[in-house]
């Protein structure tokens, strides 16, 4: 009696033990432990059932000193175990037959039983000096009496004399009571993995829709995290500084990954013509076309208007004078065209001069097909025109600039768990400043985590290295290096994180992985602006 009760609590023991481990293998390995020390078994087995097949998980054998799967280290090389072979169900094998009946096999002496085919037993032993006899095979089932494997225990050893004897009915008893709760366990952490693997898959095929929505963002959400764990895990390592006891566990690990693939999710409310808006006056279209027409339209007036002169000189000869106004206004509208041409993409910062121009130009008429006379640029044109650097004008930059209150509150609708409670600070801060001057809530350095400013710094360099954007080219590094140093400066970005994104060289790792090859050029860092070694 005392020695059941001494059963009983090591079953409440290890029952308890595997509700709370997460860690798969260990998981299995507690399970296989657990049961041999409750039956005092040698040695046993543990399978999965998948595709039906059985395969081998956990193989343990004190005798022979085998441990094989789980955390061992050990491969399993022994193939799966198929429960029909040839169109007929599998029931030679013990573990096979255990499956499709679903019932528990006692066997006293495997030599000694009929009805199921040993010759693998017998080989096993014969080349390991083994010898196999008694063996409790039952099955694991699930909450929805589901069988999700077997569990196999060989040599029943007797505690007075070590010696192999049957598995007794308690030891039965008490081995299915173990499989029932190893089975919840086993079920949970299945469900848990499964649940896990669907987030998972479920942000990154909301950061590949973002990415997609747009040809010129595209790759961005799948860049933003690989940079962002780079720079993180160099501040982990890092020992100077205001981040010299900066360290993240495997769970911080998790929850910033998890940010970085979401930092841009507020961007599935961003209206593509926004989003894709390639050059100055694109809308649906890009709207230089309209002007060419306009221009085609002033070239041919001032053909006619030629050819008039002519006829008016008389038997339709040339006219020397008009045909030198006549050139001289095509020419002009020539460079005139090409001007706002090279203006609409939006490549160069406006000069005044430059917005001056576009003024005068806006002074110009033309005749429509009903005789009115109309403005060669409407207010629009002009306003989209005088955009000094980029394509965006302020109302389409304040749309932009709403994804990120966007993904804020789409991120601080979700009840993420304990272990992801910080995604939402950490994706809502990458267009925040050091000095109060970002969005969307003005937040200083001392107010944002430091996962928030390293990926802030991706946000950044991840950008200005792109070569996908609609209206430049992906900069060199040097270039970038040297912008990202005057923001240091500036108070835009973290002077420390920066200083060991240069230090640790985190920007040549992501280069060499992401930019194109003339992209990398020869740094010194000594000529980065503020960089402070």
């Amino acid at each position: 009696m005392s020695e059941l009760l001494q059963r009983i609590e090591r079953l409440n023991e290890i029952g308890i033990a595997l509700s709370a481990e997460n860690d798969t293998p260990r998981l299995l390995e507690l399970i296989m432990m657990g049961a041999k020390s409750l039956t005092h078994a040698d040695g046993g087995s543990l399978y999965f059932l998948q595709d039906d097949k059985l395969s081998f998980e956990i193989i343990s054998n004190d005798s022979l000193d085998l441990q094989m799967g789980g955390t061992s280290g050990n491969e399993i090389t022994f193939p799966a175990i198929p429960l029909v072979i040839d169109g007929r169900e599998n029931h030679a094998n013990v573990v096979t037959h255990c499956v499709l009946s679903g019932e528990t096999i006692n066997i006293a002496d495997a030599y000694h039983e009929d009805g199921f085919d040993f010759s693998g037993t017998r080989d096993f032993d014969s080349k390991t000096g083994y010898r196999t006899r008694s063996m409790l095979t039952f099955p694991l089932k699930d909450h929805e009496q589901e069988i999700i494997g077997v569990l196999q225990l060989i040599n029943a050893r007797s505690i007075e004399t070590g010696e192999v004897q049957p598995f007794s009915a308690i030891e039965q008893q008490l081995a299915e009571s173990l499989a029932s709760q190893a089975a919840v366990a086993l079920t949970q952490r299945r469900l848990i993995s499964e649940l896990q693997m669907l987030f998972e898959s479920f942000i990154r095929m909301i950061a590949s829709a973002i990415d997609d929505k747009s040809p010129y963002t595209g790759g961005h959400c799948r860049r933003i995290p690989v940079l962002t764990m780079m720079l993180a895990e160099a501040a982990h390592r890092t020992q100077r500084g205001s981040l010299k006891n900066f360290r993240i566990t495997d769970k911080d690990r998790y929850e910033l990954e998890t940010a970085a693939w979401l930092h841009d999710c507020g961007k599935v409310v961003t209206p593509e013509y926004v989003m894709d808006k390639s050059t100055k006056l694109e809308t649906i279209y890009d709207r230089i076309h309209a002007l060419e027409a306009r221009f085609e339209i002033l070239q041919r007036d001032a053909e006619i208007e030629y050819l008039r002169a002519c006829m008016a000189s008389g038997a339709g000869q040339s006219d020397g004078e008009a045909r030198i106004v006549y050139e001289q206004k095509c020419q002009q509208y020539r460079q005139d065209f090409e001007f706002l041409r090279k203006v609409n993409i939006g490549g160069e910062f406006m000069r005044d001069d430059d917005i001056a121009r576009l003024r005068q130009l806006a002074r110009v008429q033309w005749l429509d097909v009903s005789g009115q006379r109309r403005p060669l640029l409407s207010e629009d044109e002009v306003l989209n025109l005088s955009i000094e650097r980029g394509t965006l004008n302020d109302a389409e930059r304040e749309v932009i600039n709403n994804h990120i209150v966007a993904t804020i509150k789409m991120l601080e609708s979700l009840p993420f768990p304990k272990n992801l409670q910080n995604v939402p600070e950490y994706a809502g801060g990458h267009h925040e400043r050091m000095d109060g001057s970002g969005y969307p809530r003005g937040l200083r350095r001392d107010e944002m985590s430091v996962q928030a400013r390293i990926m802030a710094i991706a946000d950044i360099f991840e950008a200005l290295t792109a070569s996908d954007r609609p209206y430049k080219k992906g900069k060199k590094l040097s270039e970038c290096l040297r912008i990202m140093g005057r923001m240091k400066q500036d108070q835009h970005i973290d002077p420390d994180i920066f200083d060991v994104f240069i230090r640790e060289r985190v920007y040549l790792d992501y280069a060499e992985e992401f930019l194109d090859p003339e992209q990398i050029d020869e740094i010194d860092e000594s000529l980065i602006p503020g960089y402070a070694g």
